[in-house]
């Protein structure tokens, strides 16, 4: 069923990227139209190699490079919601479902992928974003999805236990790398995390792309394993 909308719900330009580009680059190759919706410009963030410069200059920066990251992806909707890097958790959560709400409504979503509980990296914002998502999805509002999908925390890539789909990265790996180093203001994120973008990285877990079926048209945790996101939709 691969003309399923799928979105992404992530807080930051470059989550998308660093989670996910692999299984948005295949959604695109398929014929899919995969849609991001980005909670803040992340005008917190750090200016790289690139200098000093205002919050709204980093805000301006990172939405053009989140555009070319996602041009490169084949994302075909970005849409920011323009809240203040590091402060959803601040946000009115009944503000911030309906914000998430109005975006699946509006593409009509079969299939949701965001932040798991623990944000993967604890970050207070990719945890704000979880919750939000979780509560519109749950709220019955938005009956056009039928399943939603976190990125596995590290845990359970390392053990496997209630991991659903894999995407591999090396068959993507250039155009991966290509869509980190359009984040450049994040530059120093990117190294630390991918290494040397020259050549795929070693470290295991950087090789695939890990979800989980967190529900299934009203069923939690589903114990399955797929084969692609599309698997099983109606």
């Amino acid at each position: 069923m691969t003309n399923a909308k799928v979105g992404f719900i992530y807080a930051h330009p470059d989550d998308e990227t660093f989670g996910c580009a692999s299984l948005i680059r295949e959604l695109a190759d398929q014929g899919g139209e995969p849609v991001l919706l980005c909670a803040t410009r992340g005008d917190a963030g750090k200016t790289g190699r690139l200098g000093e410069m205002t919050r709204e200059e980093l805000a301006v920066l990172r939405e053009q490079e989140l555009r070319t990251a996602g041009d490169i992806m084949g994302l075909s909707v970005i849409h920011h919601l323009g809240y203040p890097d590091g402060k959803l958790k601040d946000v009115p959560r009944a503000e911030l479902v309906e914000h998430i709400v109005h975006f699946i409504q509006s593409h009509q979503l079969a299939v949701v992928v965001t932040f798991p509980e623990d944000g993967v990296s604890g970050h207070l914002d990719h945890i704000a974003i979880h919750h939000a998502t979780n509560e519109a999805i749950f709220s019955g509002r938005c009956p056009s999805v039928q399943k939603l999908y976190y990125n596995a925390p590290f845990e359970v890539r390392n053990s496997g236990e209630g991991v659903t789909l894999k995407i591999q990265v090396e068959p993507h790996w250039k155009m991966k790398a290509a869509a980190l180093r359009a984040h450049q203001s994040q530059v120093f994120s990117v190294e630390r995390v991918f290494g040397d973008l020259e050549q795929m990285p070693n470290q295991a877990w950087a090789k695939e792309e890990v979800f989980m079926l967190a529900w299934e048209r009203g069923t939690h945790w589903p114990k399955k394993q797929e084969a692609t996101i599309y698997d099983d939709l109606i």
